[in-house]
């Protein structure tokens, strides 16, 4: 009976800490997305609208001097905390039950969010994952009867309703927790995800305010376009695995700790600035991009132009010193491939494929490759616009095909090495 007694209150702790971790990624998420719409609307110069509104009315000057001063602020921050301690990366510390660098991962995240709201090209991503997990770390520490398996699957949770909130994609959410940091389909981390990642999109919803980050076109678009997600794979194949690839090689091995970081996050903010002349969806994360793909707002050369630059900027910016998330990046590189073949198969053959389905189809292929999950990349873009239901087949597809073509790459490559 006693064990029995245990085994309750232990479950009870558990249930409290979920509420607790969904609640404080919520705020995680809701407090990262005001401090990067503060930096962006004051790099920029803007009251109301979109980045992409705010890069376009800006002036020229202002356009390639925003980016340089944040790149060098977020440079003199990242330089005074790594010279006194290392910033421990999240999925690693949290599976290997490590202690939890609270203040560092929060400084950390800040700087990432001063970053990417300047116009640097990483994912905004990273820091409201970071900054979940330091709170709900503090604020489930007095539950003594949690295990270690337990603390691992709240942060874990954290994480994943971090990122959920920041996009309102709470399903999303709870499959990063579950598949991309847990690997797992255990019904006490999958439920635990679940719940969390829920409260946290709608604490979220402040910033928000419960629609989808991306507004799906009135266009109709037909099921010939189910096809197409066949002939997308080994497209957004080849571009995941050279995105992958790239940002391998521009990783520093270490930490860059010198006082180096302030001018060289400086000067790939001046590249980025210059870029953004010609190319205004280039600057951030890479929700212009999908918004100007969705609009089919792009023409052939400016798609091939950003699918280029894109990943290139985001190499840069890692080749500096910066941080900050992967997925929006690979994402918008994804969703500028797939406006490139579809403008080109329009532009050859007179037809008028619907692009932006094909566009979305395109970044979940890429993001199937770049992540390793199919199933979520097909989830997590189809939250980001809500579009008609059956299009979800078309992600999936695109993404299954893609990632389908990588295992099989893989294991070819390992039996010749064999």
């Amino acid at each position: 009976m006693r064990g029995v007694a245990h085994t309750d209150r232990r479950n009870l702790d558990f249930f409290c800490a979920v509420i607790i971790v969904g609640l404080l990624a919520g705020v995680a998420g809701l407090a990262t997305t005001t401090v990067l719409r503060f930096v962006e609307h004051l790099t920029y110069h803007y009251t109301f609208g979109t980045l992409l509104a705010g890069i376009s009315g800006s002036g020229h000057i202002r356009r390639a001097l925003g980016p340089m001063v944040g790149g060098a602020l977020a440079g003199c921050g990242w330089w005074l905390l790594r010279r006194r301690t290392d910033v421990p990366p999240l999925a690693q510390t949290i599976t290997r039950h490590d202690p939890i660098p609270r203040a560092t991962w929060s400084i950390d995240a800040v700087l990432q969010v001063v970053l990417v709201g300047s116009g640097a090209s990483l994912g905004r991503e990273g820091a409201p994952r970071q900054f979940a997990a330091a709170l709900a770390d503090s604020g489930t520490q007095w539950l003594r009867r949690l295990s270690a398996r337990d603390r691992e699957i709240l942060l874990a949770c954290a994480a994943g309703a971090g990122l959920g909130a920041v996009y309102a994609v709470p399903l999303a959410g709870a499959l990063f927790t579950v598949r991309l940091v847990l690997n797992t389909w255990h019904p006490r981390a999958l439920g635990a995800a679940l719940l969390s990642s829920s409260l946290a999109v709608a604490i979220g919803a402040a910033a928000t305010h419960d629609h989808p980050i991306l507004d799906w076109p009135r266009s109709e678009s037909t099921y010939l376009v189910t096809a197409h997600g066949l002939v997308l794979a080994p497209v957004t194949l080849a571009v995941g695995l050279a995105f992958n690839r790239l940002m391998a090689a521009a990783r520093p091995a270490r930490a860059m700790r010198t006082w180096v970081l302030i001018p060289a996050l400086a000067g790939a903010g001046l590249v980025m600035g210059i870029c953004s002349h010609w190319w205004p969806e280039l600057p951030g994360n890479g929700r212009s991009i999908l918004t100007v793909s969705l609009a089919s707002g792009l023409t052939l050369s400016a798609a091939a132009s950003i699918l280029a630059l894109k990943p290139l900027l985001t190499a840069l910016f890692l080749r500096a010193g910066g941080a900050g998330g992967m997925l929006t990046p690979s994402l918008a590189t994804g969703a500028a491939a797939g406006s490139t073949l579809v403008l080109t198969i329009n532009w050859l053959t007179g037809t008028h494929l619907h692009g932006p389905a094909v566009s979305l189809a395109g970044a979940a292929g890429v993001l199937a490759v770049t992540q390793g999950s199919p199933i979520w990349a097909a989830i997590f873009v189809w939250e980001l616009a809500h579009p008609p239901a059956w299009l979800f087949l078309v992600f999936l597809l695109t993404a299954s095909g893609a990632h389908g073509l990588n295992v099989m790459l893989k294991a070819r490559g390992g039996t010749h090495a064999d």
